[in-house]
């Protein structure tokens, strides 16, 4: 069947075409078409995502974008629309969703109308990865350990199968990628500051440590806010001090305690696999890390590439085809603060 679904949680505005085959026991994509349209340029200026602004950039760029997608919609049909309800921006969800219920009575008044958990693409996107495209029985895949980790959140999940699924931990306060922006201010670095820390980081020539918190914690719960004021008051207290030493010590300490806590959840669940996905996926060292204790536990890693793990508008069609197929749709209504 083909989906054709949209992205407009935050910063974003996503469209994808996929075709989809082969239910929840070996779920298959085709990428048939996809479009993006993102909004950092014009965010920069103002250190974050301005709600406002960026619903009224959606809203300009849905049209373009769906114009450019719909002569391949026309020739096949979808069956299912999928929006993204949430979690995320509720300005920018709603433009999102109403752009789809219109779209839908317009050219697709026979396809079904489908809401999806913006964080449910962001655990599905492994299903975009190379690894998952050699075609494993995903049935080996489970129980897996999945770790989340965007601008907006940090968790830890327990997968016993593709529709069932228990969040170990999260955040207690901040997201990594929020984190990494904070921090990314205070060295004086462009929004978004993830890449820009990452980047600084490998120029770094003595790491400066910085506390690890929660790190030996028995919970597999996650906290960014004690350690962003550590770097607040090391950069207070020594003033001068090299900004790529800084950015290096920030990254190995808000890094550490995933991969501490990935590790004994493979442990105590046995998992047969580790995922990763969400934004600060694109993190070469968290990629790497990640990869290295897979290794040494002997299980797949999976993780899609690059543009799949920042919002994108195929993911959401990859969770539309899982819900549909497990009768999970969600109400069309936004729903900003939507748990996983």
């Amino acid at each position: 069947m083909y989906i054709l679904a949209i992205e407009t949680s935050c910063d974003e505005t996503g469209i994808a075409l996929l075709e989809a085959s082969g239910g929840l026991s070996q779920p298959q994509f085709r990428i048939v078409e996809e479009t993006l349209a993102s909004q950092i340029e014009i965010h920069r200026p103002w250190g974050g995502v301005v709600p406002g602004l960026a619903k009224r950039e959606h809203e300009k760029n849905l049209p373009t974008l769906f114009n450019d997608l719909k002569p391949t919609t026309d020739k096949l049909k979808p069956e299912i629309i999928a929006v993204t309800v949430g979690p995320g921006l509720e300005p920018c969800l709603w433009s999102g969703i109403t752009f789809t219920q219109e779209i839908h009575k317009k050219y697709f008044p026979h396809a079904q109308l489908v809401g999806v958990n913006h964080m449910e693409g962001h655990l599905y996107s492994f299903l975009l990865s190379k690894t998952y495209n050699l075609k494993p029985n995903i049935s080996d895949l489970f129980p897996a350990v999945a770790l989340v980790v965007s601008g907006g959140h940090t968790m830890l999940v327990h997968m016993t199968s593709l529709t069932d699924w228990k969040v170990l931990g999260e955040t207690r306060d901040d997201a990594v990628g929020e984190a990494f922006d904070k921090v990314g201010r205070l060295l004086g670095l462009p929004y978004p500051g993830g890449p820009e820390i990452e980047k600084l980081a490998t120029e770094s020539k003595n790491v400066i440590e910085f506390p690890r918190p929660m790190l030996h914690s028995k919970d597999y719960d996650f906290s960014l806010s004690g350690l962003k004021t550590a770097v607040l008051y090391y950069m207070r207290d020594n003033k001068g001090a090299n900004k790529a030493d800084i950015a290096a010590g920030f990254q190995k300490a808000a890094l550490e305690p995933l991969i501490t806590k990935a590790r004994r959840a493979v442990h105590e669940y046995g998992a047969k696999s580790l995922m990763l996905s969400g934004g600060v996926a694109a993190n070469k060292k968290l990629r790497s890390l990640l990869q290295e204790m897979a290794d040494e536990e002997h299980i797949p890693f999976l993780v899609a590439s690059q543009e799949y793990n920042t919002d994108n508008g195929v993911m959401i069609a990859v969770a539309a085809y899982i819900a549909a197929e497990s009768n999970r749709a969600l109400e069309i209504t936004a729903q900003a603060n939507l748990g996983l």
